[in-house]
C-alpha cells in the first residue's frame, strides 16, 4: 500500500463512510487537532516519564485514535465507532485523584515550566483544550453526531495533563513556578 494516493492534492479528503470534504472543514479541524494532541503525548513519553505515567499516556493515545475515528465518521453509530464512554472518563478521574493525592496543594496559578516532561505536558494540555473547542465547534455549527462522553473525556483529559505536569516536576524535585502579577512602572 502506498502512503500517498494523490486524492487529497486538490484540498479535499474523504471521511470514513462519508463524502469528501475540504481539508479545512470543521470535522477535519477537530480530528486533526486530536491527532496533534496524540503526537504531543508521544513527545511527552519520549521526555522520560515514570513507567506509571508512560502506561497511562499510552492508554490515552489509544483512546485518542478512537476519538479521531469517531470524529472522522459522519455517522459513527452506523459504523460502530462509538468507543469512548463513561468508563473512560471515570478512569481519567481516578488517575487525577491518585496523582493529586501525592502533590502539595495548589495555592496559585502556575506557569507552564519545569522539566522537559512537565513543559511538554503543559503544551499537550493546551492542545487538548483546543481539540475540545474544535469538537464543540463541530457540534454547534453542524449538529454533528458526537457523543457527550467524547467531549467530557477531552475536558477531563486536559485536567489530567495539568496534574501530570505537576507530577513530572514533583518527581524531579522541581517546584511549581507560581504566577506573579506583573508590577506596573
Amino acid at each position: 500500500m502506498k502512503i500517498y494516493t494523490r486524492t487529497g492534492d486538490a484540498g479535499s479528503t474523504g471521511l470514513f463512510g462519508g463524502p469528501r470534504v475540504a481539508k479545512d472543514d470543521d470535522r477535519i479541524e477537530a480530528y486533526g487537532t486530536v491527532d496533534e494532541l496524540n503526537a504531543a503525548l508521544g513527545l511527552v513519553r519520549s521526555a522520560g516519564v515514570s513507567s506509571t505515567m508512560d502506561s497511562q499516556l499510552c492508554q490515552i493515545q489509544h483512546a485518542l485514535f478512537s476519538i479521531g475515528a469517531e470524529l472522522a465518521t459522519p455517522n459513527p453509530d452506523e459504523h460502530g465507532m462509538r468507543i469512548i464512554d463513561d468508563v473512560h472518563v471515570k478512569q481519567l478521574e481516578g488517575w487525577i485523584d491518585e496523582h493529586e493525592s501525592v502533590l502539595p496543594p495548589l495555592k496559585n496559578f502556575i506557569l507552564p515550566a519545569g522539566v522537559a516532561a512537565a513543559t511538554h505536558l503543559h503544551l499537550a494540555r493546551s492542545i487538548c483544550r483546543r481539540a475540545e473547542r474544535r469538537v464543540v465547534t463541530l457540534v454547534r455549527r453542524h449538529e454533528a453526531s458526537v457523543s457527550e462522553e467524547l467531549i467530557v473525556y477531552l475536558n477531563r483529559l486536559s485536567d489530567l495533563l495539568f496534574v501530570l505536569s505537576r507530577v513530572a516536576n514533583f518527581d524531579a524535585g522541581v517546584e511549581d513556578d507560581p504566577w506573579q502579577r506583573p508590577q506596573g512602572s
